[in-house]
């Protein structure tokens, strides 16, 4: 993937990631998109050469919940 690529494919997960937020904090998109939007997560995530792009909206959101949880991301090679 390009980053000229990568805000289509943010257009496509964010709204998976959000909905996942949303239903598991019983929060509204309002707060879910401003939590999901001023994370670390997703600052990483607009960087093409942090090779997130390939995890699946499920996978992302774990990440998100432990940097809400932990205020850290582990990230993993094999992920």
């Amino acid at each position: 993937m390009t980053q000229e690529q990568l805000p289509t494919f943010l257009a496509i997960i964010s709204p998976q990631v959000l909905s996942l937020l949303m239903n598991d904090k019983d929060i509204s998109e309002q707060e879910a998109m401003q939590i999901f939007y001023n994370s670390e997560l997703y600052a990483t995530l607009e960087q093409e050469e942090s090779k997130l792009w390939h995890l699946s909206a499920n996978a992302l959101y774990i990440l998100l919940a432990e940097e809400l949880l932990t205020g850290k991301i582990t990230y993993y090679d094999e992920l």
